[in-house]
């Protein structure tokens, strides 16, 4: 039987390339594991432009990466409209793409939309259950009118924030609070802040990254959560992990990128969570609910904070969760019962399984030939 051609992309212009470049290692092992697919693979610079395949195993392989890319940008014709995507032309004839490019370009629905435009299945959410839930402040909007608990926030401007005072901030959000660049991933852009010196600070942090930016009440004495969600109708929810930081909830620890990525060796992690089995329940139905209403496909890791009373707040959701060791959403699955090759396999075949049922859609049209307009008085 003739293997599926599976076109493996990562990297990406974003802050998280790096991270990328991990999770792109692990679920090629887990593709190769499956034994059922032909994989060639495409990094995307940070410039922006795909690699040919044979760089981009290179930079797989994390050779350094940016003589690579210098060999590569000097043979090609930057003139060319074409000339960031035309190294696409060597998979030939594949089957799927799978993309592994977290944060901007892969995250937030602008890949997806080049998938659709070349007419080929790939592994995810659509391009709009994408851009939706990157952007934080209409992810918050769309669970708040949909009755799915989240914290109190407010949006602003770089107009807006030069006549902002923190005494306002305290006044409806508390004395606590994350700022957060509306549109950004992995704890990048954000900053836990108690003072008015602070909140000036994180505010031109976070404007480097997005002209929106969220902030939010923060929860007290909290846990983090994070569970899986995977499917396109029938969907499946991972045991729920935690994880805490030294001096989350009472000092200024909280699950940042360093922790996330860099080291978590100081993190205690728990699967699955301890907790009520009441908690447990609300926790994976508002997981499912988000998920359905964010028009998400395939796979998802929804992010919640727990606060000292055990109520649940969902955080945000991650349409292409890390994969890295370190990552959660990996191990998620692993106390689940299904490891990395059978999850890899599964988010193949519900790429396949979501482009057949799109395909039965109907975009036929009306021809248009001698119009009649009518009368203006």
């Amino acid at each position: 039987m003739n293997k599926k051609h599976v076109a493996l992309i990562f990297g990406g212009n974003s802050s998280e390339h790096d991270v990328s470049k991990r999770s792109a290692q692990n679920f090629y092992d887990a593709i190769t594991a499956t034994n059922k697919y032909d994989i060639t693979v495409f990094a995307i610079a940070q410039n922006g432009y795909f690699l040919d395949p044979a760089s981009s195993e290179r930079i797989l392989a994390l050779e350094d990466e940016q003589p690579i890319v210098d060999a590569f940008m000097a043979k090609i014709d930057a003139t060319d409209p074409l000339a960031r995507i035309s190294a696409l032309r060597a998979a030939g004839d594949f089957d799927i793409f799978f993309p592994v490019v977290h944060g901007n370009l892969g995250e937030d629905g602008t890949l997806q939309g080049l998938f659709r435009m070349l007419n080929k299945p790939y592994v995810g959410a659509p391009l709009r259950g994408h851009a939706v839930s990157f952007d934080k402040v209409l992810t918050k909007e769309l669970l708040t009118v949909n009755g799915i608990r989240n914290t109190t926030y407010m949006v602003v401007d770089p107009k807006i924030a030069q006549n902002l005072s923190w005494e306002q901030v305290v006044a409806e959000l508390g004395d606590i609070v994350f700022v957060k660049a509306a549109n950004q991933g992995s704890s990048v852009g954000i900053s836990r802040v108690k003072s008015a010196e602070e909140l000036k600070t994180a505010l031109a942090d976070s404007f480097q990254y997005d002209y929106k930016v969220l902030i939010e009440q923060a929860v007290k004495g909290p846990r983090e959560l994070e569970v899986g969600v995977i499917g396109n109708d029938d969907l499946l929810v991972s045991e729920i992990g935690a994880h805490t930081v030294p001096e989350q909830g009472v000092g200024d620890g909280w699950y940042d990128y360093s922790n996330k990525f860099v080291d978590n060796s100081a993190v205690q992690f728990e699967i699955p969570a301890k907790l009520p089995d009441s908690v447990t329940q609300e926790v994976k139905q508002m997981a499912l609910d988000a998920f359905k209403v964010l028009n998400l496909r395939g796979e998802a890791r929804m992010d919640f904070l727990l606060d000292e009373n055990d109520v649940p707040y969902l955080g945000e959701p991650n349409t292409l969760p890390g994969f890295t060791n370190m990552s959660l959403f990996k191990r998620l699955w692993d106390y689940s019962d299904i490891n990395n090759a059978k999850l890899a396999d599964m988010l193949i075949e519900y790429g396949f399984e979501e482009f057949e049922r799109n395909e039965s859609l109907s975009y036929s049209f009306l021809a248009l030939g001698e119009e009649k307009i009518g009368k203006f008085n």
